[in-house]
């Protein structure tokens, strides 16, 4: 993890994190809230904060928006195919949830949007998540949908192409997003949420949208 990447993770989440919870909520915290019985901090704001509508490519070459994408319990996650520790981790943990909620007849679609449009083609992106999961999907776009994407989940990235290393670093923060169709966003996993914990919470809140 470089310097900066940790820097803007602190940053991200005191400006996010309300309460003495783990996670960071954008939801109402009253007796309104359909899924306060799976929440574990305190709830501020509204649900619209994290999220939104967004176009990007998906890794057959497609144009898709949020609707196109977001029709089932979905957990979206930005990074880059190139990124030497984190993304592969955190993909890979989100693959076993996945899974894990598969065997309790929850059907959860696992997305990677890359932050690293630039060397992330949509072929690229389909070789990474086929090699991560059977059913993760894939999205890139151009820079323009790409900060737009970043802008409305509220993602910190910095890429660091000087155009004299093919290898260069993108610094970006690792949060997994719990999307719901029609509902949008109602949960976020951070980094060292282990995939039995982000199963058991994901599959709380896809029986409470039930």
């Amino acid at each position: 993890m470089t310097r900066t990447y940790a820097l803007a993770s602190v940053a991200l989440i005191g400006t996010l994190l309300v309460g003495t919870g783990t996670a960071i909520y954008m939801a109402r915290a009253d007796g309104d809230d359909q899924f306060a019985q799976c929440r574990q901090g305190v709830v501020a704001g509204g649900a619209g904060a994290i999220g939104g509508p967004f176009t990007l490519v998906s890794e057959t070459g497609e144009t898709v928006t949020d609707a196109d994408v977001i029709t089932e319990p979905t957990l979206m996650y930005f990074g880059y195919t190139f990124c030497p520790d984190v993304c592969p981790l955190d993909t890979v943990r989100n693959a076993e949830a996945v899974d894990i909620l598969e065997g309790q007849g929850i059907s959860v679609l696992p997305t990677f949007v890359t932050v690293d449009p630039n060397r992330d083609t949509p072929e690229v992106v389909a070789a990474f998540t086929d090699n991560i999961h059977e059913r993760m999907l894939g999205l890139t776009g151009t820079p323009e949908q790409t900060d737009a994407a970043a802008d409305a989940y509220r993602v910190y990235y910095q890429n660091h192409d000087d155009g004299t290393d093919p290898y260069y670093l993108v610094d970006h923060t690792a949060f997994t997003y719990l999307m719901l169709p029609e509902i949008g966003f109602v949960e976020f996993f951070p980094r060292e949420t282990s995939p039995a914990d982000m199963a058991a919470r994901t599959a709380c809140f896809a029986n409470a949208a039930s």
